[in-house]
Protein backbone atom coordinates (compact mmCIF):
# COMPACT_ATOMS: atom_id res chain seq x y z
CA UNK A 1 0.00 0.00 0.00
CA UNK A 2 2.76 2.27 0.77
CA UNK A 3 5.00 1.19 -2.32
CA UNK A 4 1.77 2.29 -4.40
CA UNK A 5 1.17 5.44 -2.74
CA UNK A 6 4.65 6.34 -3.40
CA UNK A 7 4.79 5.88 -6.83
CA UNK A 8 1.12 7.92 -7.13
CA UNK A 9 2.98 10.64 -5.44
CA UNK A 10 6.04 10.26 -7.44
CA UNK A 11 3.58 10.21 -11.03
CA UNK A 12 2.18 13.93 -9.65
CA UNK A 13 4.93 15.36 -8.42
CA UNK A 14 6.58 14.49 -12.21
CA UNK A 15 3.41 15.57 -13.91
CA UNK A 16 3.50 19.10 -11.60
CA UNK A 17 7.18 19.74 -12.63
CA UNK A 18 6.83 18.76 -15.88
CA UNK A 19 3.91 21.51 -16.16
CA UNK A 20 5.93 23.91 -14.22
CA UNK A 21 8.82 23.63 -16.77
CA UNK A 22 6.82 23.61 -19.65
CA UNK A 23 5.22 26.69 -18.69
CA UNK A 24 8.38 28.41 -17.49
CA UNK A 25 9.80 27.74 -20.93
CA UNK A 26 7.19 29.28 -22.54
CA UNK A 27 7.23 32.12 -20.60
CA UNK A 28 10.77 32.19 -21.14
CA UNK A 29 10.07 32.21 -25.48
CA UNK A 30 7.29 34.85 -24.98
CA UNK A 31 9.74 37.35 -23.61
CA UNK A 32 12.80 36.43 -25.95
CA UNK A 33 10.00 36.97 -28.86
CA UNK A 34 8.74 40.43 -27.28
CA UNK A 35 12.70 41.40 -26.84
CA UNK A 36 13.37 40.15 -30.86
CA UNK A 37 10.03 42.16 -31.81
CA UNK A 38 11.23 44.95 -29.98
CA UNK A 39 15.05 45.17 -31.35
CA UNK A 40 13.49 44.59 -34.69
CA UNK A 41 11.38 48.01 -34.46
CA UNK A 42 14.13 49.50 -33.26
CA UNK A 43 16.49 48.74 -36.10
CA UNK A 44 13.14 48.89 -38.79
CA UNK A 45 12.51 52.55 -37.85
CA UNK A 46 16.87 53.47 -38.24
CA UNK A 47 16.65 51.58 -42.04
CA UNK A 48 17.13 54.28 -44.78
CA UNK A 49 14.05 52.75 -46.93
CA UNK A 50 13.16 56.09 -48.84
CA UNK A 51 14.52 54.92 -52.18
CA UNK A 52 11.20 52.89 -52.27
CA UNK A 53 8.65 55.36 -51.01
CA UNK A 54 9.66 59.00 -49.61
CA UNK A 55 7.81 58.28 -45.92
CA UNK A 56 8.25 54.74 -45.74
CA UNK A 57 8.68 53.05 -42.97
CA UNK A 58 9.57 49.47 -42.27
CA UNK A 59 10.16 47.19 -39.76
CA UNK A 60 10.02 43.14 -40.49
CA UNK A 61 10.30 40.04 -38.65
CA UNK A 62 10.77 36.79 -38.96
CA UNK A 63 7.89 34.72 -39.84
CA UNK A 64 5.53 37.23 -39.10
CA UNK A 65 1.51 36.68 -38.67
CA UNK A 66 1.10 38.76 -41.46
CA UNK A 67 2.74 41.65 -43.48
CA UNK A 68 0.28 45.12 -43.44
CA UNK A 69 0.98 48.34 -45.73
CA UNK A 70 -0.48 51.26 -43.28
CA UNK A 71 -1.31 54.16 -44.86
CA UNK A 72 -2.57 57.46 -43.16
CA UNK A 73 -1.10 61.27 -43.33
CA UNK A 74 -0.63 61.10 -39.73
CA UNK A 75 2.54 60.15 -38.40
CA UNK A 76 1.06 59.51 -35.16
CA UNK A 77 -1.36 57.36 -35.97
CA UNK A 78 1.37 55.36 -38.20
CA UNK A 79 3.63 54.75 -35.40
CA UNK A 80 0.98 54.01 -32.98
CA UNK A 81 0.50 51.29 -35.92
CA UNK A 82 3.75 49.95 -36.02
CA UNK A 83 4.58 49.81 -32.35
CA UNK A 84 1.28 47.64 -32.14
CA UNK A 85 1.22 45.55 -34.44
CA UNK A 86 4.96 44.78 -34.86
CA UNK A 87 5.08 43.90 -30.71
CA UNK A 88 1.96 41.47 -31.93
CA UNK A 89 4.44 39.52 -34.09
CA UNK A 90 3.32 41.45 -37.43
CA UNK A 91 5.44 43.19 -40.01
CA UNK A 92 4.58 46.17 -41.32
CA UNK A 93 5.36 48.69 -44.06
CA UNK A 94 3.93 52.40 -43.63
CA UNK A 95 3.63 55.36 -45.67
CA UNK A 96 2.10 59.19 -45.66
CA UNK A 97 0.52 58.87 -49.21
CA UNK A 98 -1.60 56.71 -51.08
CA UNK A 99 0.42 57.20 -54.21
CA UNK A 100 3.45 55.78 -52.13
CA UNK A 101 1.21 52.64 -51.39
CA UNK A 102 0.71 51.99 -54.58
CA UNK A 103 4.08 52.06 -55.91
CA UNK A 104 4.50 49.74 -53.02
CA UNK A 105 2.02 47.19 -53.92
CA UNK A 106 3.24 46.63 -57.11
CA UNK A 107 6.90 45.54 -55.77
CA UNK A 108 6.01 43.92 -52.66
CA UNK A 109 3.69 41.40 -51.56
CA UNK A 110 1.00 42.26 -48.71
CA UNK A 111 -1.65 40.25 -46.92
CA UNK A 112 -3.31 43.77 -45.90
CA UNK A 113 -3.64 47.16 -46.49
CA UNK A 114 -4.79 49.39 -43.84
CA UNK A 115 -5.71 52.84 -45.03
CA UNK A 116 -7.64 56.17 -43.76
CA UNK A 117 -10.26 57.03 -45.37
CA UNK A 118 -9.92 60.68 -45.54
CA UNK A 119 -6.38 61.48 -46.83
CA UNK A 120 -5.11 64.71 -49.07
CA UNK A 121 -4.41 64.03 -53.45
CA UNK A 122 -5.82 60.22 -53.10
CA UNK A 123 -8.57 59.39 -50.25
CA UNK A 124 -9.31 55.75 -48.96
CA UNK A 125 -11.92 54.79 -51.66
CA UNK A 126 -9.58 55.87 -54.70
CA UNK A 127 -6.61 53.75 -53.13
CA UNK A 128 -9.12 51.05 -52.97
CA UNK A 129 -9.94 51.40 -56.54
CA UNK A 130 -6.78 51.05 -57.82
CA UNK A 131 -4.99 48.56 -54.94
CA UNK A 132 -7.73 46.17 -56.00
CA UNK A 133 -7.08 46.51 -59.76
CA UNK A 134 -3.55 45.82 -59.07
CA UNK A 135 -3.53 43.23 -56.75
CA UNK A 136 -7.12 41.56 -55.87
CA UNK A 137 -5.57 39.03 -53.52
CA UNK A 138 -4.58 41.96 -51.20
CA UNK A 139 -7.30 42.81 -48.27
CA UNK A 140 -8.01 46.09 -47.90
CA UNK A 141 -8.98 47.52 -44.22
CA UNK A 142 -10.16 50.92 -44.50
CA UNK A 143 -9.49 53.33 -41.04
CA UNK A 144 -12.81 55.97 -40.64
CA UNK A 145 -14.34 58.59 -38.19
CA UNK A 146 -18.15 58.03 -37.42
CA UNK A 147 -18.70 60.79 -39.37
CA UNK A 148 -17.66 58.68 -42.87
CA UNK A 149 -19.30 55.36 -42.01
CA UNK A 150 -21.20 55.64 -45.05
CA UNK A 151 -18.75 56.17 -47.03
CA UNK A 152 -16.20 53.18 -45.50
CA UNK A 153 -19.24 50.86 -46.18
CA UNK A 154 -19.44 51.94 -50.03
CA UNK A 155 -15.82 50.68 -49.84
CA UNK A 156 -16.57 47.09 -49.34
CA UNK A 157 -18.31 47.44 -52.57
CA UNK A 158 -15.07 48.71 -54.55
CA UNK A 159 -13.33 45.49 -52.87
CA UNK A 160 -12.59 46.90 -49.57
CA UNK A 161 -12.73 43.67 -46.80
CA UNK A 162 -14.19 45.45 -43.84
CA UNK A 163 -13.40 49.12 -41.90
CA UNK A 164 -12.50 49.94 -38.16
CA UNK A 165 -14.20 52.96 -37.00
CA UNK A 166 -11.54 55.23 -35.05
CA UNK A 167 -10.72 55.70 -32.46
CA UNK A 168 -9.71 52.34 -31.00
CA UNK A 169 -7.78 51.09 -28.25
CA UNK A 170 -4.78 48.61 -28.71
CA UNK A 171 -7.06 45.57 -27.56
CA UNK A 172 -9.57 46.67 -30.40
CA UNK A 173 -7.03 47.22 -32.92
CA UNK A 174 -5.68 43.77 -32.01
CA UNK A 175 -8.56 41.89 -31.77
CA UNK A 176 -10.10 43.70 -35.32
CA UNK A 177 -6.99 42.58 -37.45
CA UNK A 178 -6.83 38.96 -35.52
CA UNK A 179 -10.47 38.46 -37.06
CA UNK A 180 -9.29 39.91 -40.31
CA UNK A 181 -6.31 37.68 -40.33
CA UNK A 182 -8.59 34.10 -39.77
CA UNK A 183 -11.46 35.16 -42.44
CA UNK A 184 -8.49 36.10 -45.13
CA UNK A 185 -7.27 32.88 -44.21
CA UNK A 186 -10.66 31.11 -44.57
CA UNK A 187 -11.25 33.41 -47.79
CA UNK A 188 -7.78 31.94 -49.05
CA UNK A 189 -8.48 27.87 -48.31
CA UNK A 190 -11.92 28.89 -50.38
CA UNK A 191 -9.89 29.43 -53.69
CA UNK A 192 -6.81 26.93 -53.35
CA UNK A 193 -7.39 23.52 -55.64
CA UNK A 194 -6.81 19.92 -54.40
CA UNK A 195 -3.54 18.35 -55.02
CA UNK A 196 -3.70 14.48 -56.04
CA UNK A 197 -1.45 12.41 -53.81
CA UNK A 198 -1.28 8.79 -54.64
CA UNK A 199 0.01 7.36 -51.58
CA UNK A 200 1.91 3.88 -52.28
CA UNK A 201 3.12 1.18 -49.63
CA UNK A 202 5.37 3.45 -47.36
CA UNK A 203 4.29 6.87 -48.46
CA UNK A 204 2.89 8.64 -45.50
CA UNK A 205 -1.16 9.98 -45.90
CA UNK A 206 -1.15 13.93 -45.95
CA UNK A 207 -4.09 14.93 -43.74
CA UNK A 208 -4.09 18.59 -45.33
CA UNK A 209 -7.34 19.75 -46.44
CA UNK A 210 -6.27 20.10 -49.90
CA UNK A 211 -4.53 17.44 -50.83
CA UNK A 212 -6.75 14.04 -51.93
CA UNK A 213 -4.66 10.87 -51.04
CA UNK A 214 -5.50 8.04 -53.24
CA UNK A 215 -4.11 5.07 -52.13
CA UNK A 216 -2.64 3.10 -54.40
CA UNK A 217 -4.44 -1.02 -54.67
CA UNK A 218 -7.73 0.44 -53.72
CA UNK A 219 -10.76 0.53 -55.72
CA UNK A 220 -12.52 3.57 -56.18
CA UNK A 221 -16.80 4.08 -57.00
CA UNK A 222 -17.93 6.56 -59.56
CA UNK A 223 -20.13 7.23 -56.26
CA UNK A 224 -17.34 8.53 -54.10
CA UNK A 225 -16.81 5.24 -52.07
CA UNK A 226 -13.68 2.87 -51.98
CA UNK A 227 -13.15 -0.67 -51.52
CA UNK A 228 -10.15 -2.74 -50.74
CA UNK A 229 -10.20 -6.35 -50.90
CA UNK A 230 -8.89 -8.07 -47.35
CA UNK A 231 -6.55 -10.93 -47.15
CA UNK A 232 -10.04 -12.93 -46.10
CA UNK A 233 -11.71 -12.37 -49.08
CA UNK A 234 -14.14 -9.30 -47.68
CA UNK A 235 -14.48 -5.97 -48.97
CA UNK A 236 -13.59 -3.08 -46.72
CA UNK A 237 -15.99 0.37 -47.59
CA UNK A 238 -15.23 3.86 -47.10
CA UNK A 239 -15.77 7.26 -47.64
CA UNK A 240 -13.34 8.79 -50.45
CA UNK A 241 -10.97 11.13 -49.10
CA UNK A 242 -12.51 13.85 -52.13
CA UNK A 243 -16.13 13.55 -50.39
CA UNK A 244 -14.80 13.64 -46.95
CA UNK A 245 -12.74 16.61 -47.35
CA UNK A 246 -15.39 18.75 -49.25
CA UNK A 247 -18.06 16.93 -46.96
CA UNK A 248 -16.31 18.54 -44.00
CA UNK A 249 -18.99 19.68 -41.61
CA UNK A 250 -20.40 15.92 -41.19
CA UNK A 251 -22.30 16.21 -38.67
CA UNK A 252 -24.58 12.02 -39.01
CA UNK A 253 -23.75 8.99 -40.24
CA UNK A 254 -25.76 6.24 -41.14
CA UNK A 255 -24.43 2.92 -41.29
CA UNK A 256 -26.44 -0.29 -42.85
CA UNK A 257 -27.75 -3.15 -40.12
CA UNK A 258 -25.64 -6.37 -39.67
CA UNK A 259 -26.08 -9.22 -42.33
CA UNK A 260 -28.01 -6.46 -44.79
CA UNK A 261 -28.00 -8.10 -48.23
CA UNK A 262 -26.97 -4.89 -50.88
CA UNK A 263 -26.50 -4.79 -54.75
CA UNK A 264 -23.82 -2.75 -56.20
CA UNK A 265 -26.13 0.92 -56.90
CA UNK A 266 -28.07 0.18 -53.40
CA UNK A 267 -27.60 2.74 -50.99
CA UNK A 268 -24.79 1.26 -48.23
CA UNK A 269 -24.32 4.19 -45.60
CA UNK A 270 -25.34 8.02 -45.89
CA UNK A 271 -23.33 11.03 -44.09
CA UNK A 272 -25.06 14.29 -43.41
CA UNK A 273 -25.17 17.83 -42.42
CA UNK A 274 -28.02 19.71 -40.76
CA UNK A 275 -31.31 18.46 -42.71
CA UNK A 276 -29.25 17.54 -45.69
CA UNK A 277 -28.44 13.63 -46.56
CA UNK A 278 -26.31 12.26 -48.81
CA UNK A 279 -26.75 8.67 -49.83
CA UNK A 280 -23.53 6.96 -50.50
CA UNK A 281 -24.51 3.75 -52.81
CA UNK A 282 -22.61 0.00 -52.58
CA UNK A 283 -19.85 -0.37 -55.33
CA UNK A 284 -19.90 -4.21 -54.82
CA UNK A 285 -23.20 -6.58 -54.40
CA UNK A 286 -22.86 -8.72 -51.10
CA UNK A 287 -24.01 -9.30 -47.87
CA UNK A 288 -22.47 -6.62 -44.95
CA UNK A 289 -20.18 -8.73 -42.10
CA UNK A 290 -19.22 -5.77 -39.99
CA UNK A 291 -19.84 -1.98 -39.53
CA UNK A 292 -17.84 0.71 -38.03
CA UNK A 293 -19.82 1.68 -35.04
CA UNK A 294 -17.19 4.54 -34.18
CA UNK A 295 -18.40 6.83 -36.77
CA UNK A 296 -22.01 6.74 -35.91
CA UNK A 297 -21.23 7.83 -32.33
CA UNK A 298 -18.57 10.45 -33.70
CA UNK A 299 -18.90 11.54 -37.10
CA UNK A 300 -17.12 14.30 -36.81
CA UNK A 301 -13.73 12.21 -36.44
CA UNK A 302 -14.62 11.41 -40.26
CA UNK A 303 -13.06 14.68 -42.08
CA UNK A 304 -9.75 14.10 -39.67
CA UNK A 305 -9.13 10.45 -39.35
CA UNK A 306 -6.70 8.69 -41.45
CA UNK A 307 -8.09 7.42 -44.88
CA UNK A 308 -8.23 3.67 -44.19
CA UNK A 309 -9.62 3.85 -40.57
CA UNK A 310 -12.50 5.76 -42.50
CA UNK A 311 -14.05 2.61 -43.31
CA UNK A 312 -17.86 2.36 -43.25
CA UNK A 313 -18.81 -1.16 -43.83
CA UNK A 314 -17.09 -4.56 -44.55
CA UNK A 315 -18.68 -6.51 -47.09
CA UNK A 316 -18.90 -10.56 -48.11
CA UNK A 317 -19.05 -10.04 -51.83
CA UNK A 318 -21.35 -12.55 -53.82
CA UNK A 319 -20.28 -11.52 -57.64
CA UNK A 320 -16.67 -9.89 -56.85
CA UNK A 321 -15.05 -11.23 -60.42
CA UNK A 322 -18.15 -9.74 -62.74
CA UNK A 323 -18.15 -6.17 -60.57
CA UNK A 324 -14.54 -4.95 -59.76
CA UNK A 325 -14.26 -3.79 -63.71
CA UNK A 326 -16.62 -1.68 -63.13
CA UNK A 327 -14.51 0.66 -60.54
CA UNK A 328 -11.24 2.65 -61.01
CA UNK A 329 -7.97 2.14 -59.72
CA UNK A 330 -4.73 3.51 -59.87
CA UNK A 331 -3.36 6.09 -62.49
CA UNK A 332 -7.33 5.93 -64.01
CA UNK A 333 -8.75 6.39 -60.40
CA UNK A 334 -6.20 9.58 -60.30
CA UNK A 335 -7.51 11.08 -63.90
CA UNK A 336 -10.72 10.75 -62.48
CA UNK A 337 -10.35 12.44 -59.34
CA UNK A 338 -9.08 15.29 -61.33
CA UNK A 339 -11.98 15.49 -63.47
CA UNK A 340 -14.17 15.71 -60.12
CA UNK A 341 -11.76 18.52 -58.80
CA UNK A 342 -12.38 20.25 -61.49
CA UNK A 343 -16.03 20.01 -61.51
CA UNK A 344 -16.40 20.89 -57.54
CA UNK A 345 -14.09 24.25 -58.37
CA UNK A 346 -16.33 25.17 -61.12
CA UNK A 347 -19.26 25.18 -59.46
CA UNK A 348 -17.58 26.41 -56.46
CA UNK A 349 -16.56 29.67 -58.80
CA UNK A 350 -19.63 29.98 -60.12
CA UNK A 351 -21.85 29.74 -56.95
CA UNK A 352 -19.31 32.29 -54.79
CA UNK A 353 -19.73 35.21 -57.97
CA UNK A 354 -23.65 35.42 -57.05
CA UNK A 355 -23.23 35.18 -53.58
CA UNK A 356 -23.00 39.16 -52.33
CA UNK A 357 -19.96 40.99 -51.67
CA UNK A 358 -20.95 41.41 -47.96
CA UNK A 359 -22.11 37.82 -47.63
CA UNK A 360 -19.50 36.42 -49.81
CA UNK A 361 -16.70 36.05 -47.08
CA UNK A 362 -18.60 33.67 -45.24
CA UNK A 363 -21.02 31.34 -46.83
CA UNK A 364 -24.22 30.78 -44.99
CA UNK A 365 -25.30 26.93 -43.46
CA UNK A 366 -27.97 27.30 -46.49
CA UNK A 367 -25.89 28.23 -49.54
CA UNK A 368 -23.16 25.76 -48.36
CA UNK A 369 -25.76 22.86 -48.83
CA UNK A 370 -26.71 24.38 -51.92
CA UNK A 371 -23.08 24.07 -53.07
CA UNK A 372 -22.83 20.42 -51.67
CA UNK A 373 -26.09 19.59 -53.36
CA UNK A 374 -24.56 20.53 -56.78
CA UNK A 375 -21.83 19.13 -56.46
CA UNK A 376 -23.29 15.34 -55.27
CA UNK A 377 -26.10 15.79 -58.11
CA UNK A 378 -24.23 12.85 -60.36
CA UNK A 379 -23.93 10.44 -58.18
CA UNK A 380 -26.50 10.42 -55.88
CA UNK A 381 -28.17 8.43 -57.48
CA UNK A 382 -28.28 4.92 -57.41
CA UNK A 383 -26.10 3.18 -59.93
CA UNK A 384 -28.51 0.70 -62.58
CA UNK A 385 -27.38 -2.82 -61.12
CA UNK A 386 -24.72 -4.26 -63.56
Amino acid sequence: MIVALIVIITIIAFIVVDLALRMSLKRIRETQLLKEREQALDIGLKLDVSEEAPSLKRVELDNPKARILAVDDEEIILSSFRKILVLAGYSIDTVEKGSEALGLIRKNDYDFIFTDLKMPEMDGVELTKAAKHLRPDIDIIVITGYASIETAVETVSFGAMAYIEKPFTEDELLAFVKKALIKRQDNLEKTMRHKIRLVKPGTRESDSKFELNVPAGIFISPQHAWAKILSNGAVQVGLDDLVRKVFDKVDRVELPGLDKKVNKGDTLFSVGYGDYNLAITAPLSGKVIAVNTEHAEHPEWLAVKPFELSWMCRIEPSNLAGELPGLKIGRDSVDWYQQEIDRFHELASGFISGVDKEEEQQLSTTQYVELLDSFAKPFRQAEDPA
